[in-house]
């Protein structure tokens, strides 16, 4: 689990992830957003909070190997700065 703050809107943060991450689809509910990567590899829930946002990213149980954890943590690092 990944899990970090960042001063950037949550919106500019899930732009920049769909940029860089194959097949990805954006979920909106109540203030946060979820992104799915890969067939349900990756799960990253977004929430903006009083500074910018909060990011946490899991990895399903049944990751199909299509992004590997260290790209993942690459992406995340590039996008929330």
């Amino acid at each position: 689990m990944i899990y970090v703050s960042s001063a950037r809107a949550a919106s500019d943060i899930s732009d920049c992830l769909q940029r860089r991450l194959p097949s990805t689809q954006v979920i909106r509910d109540q203030g946060s957003t979820e992104l799915i990567v890969g067939s349900n590899a990756w799960l990253v829930t977004l929430t903006p909070s009083g500074y910018g946002s909060t990011v946490k990213v899991q990895q399903s149980a049944s990751d199909d190997g299509g992004v590997p954890e260290p790209q993942m943590r690459f992406d995340v690092a590039r996008c929330v700065v």
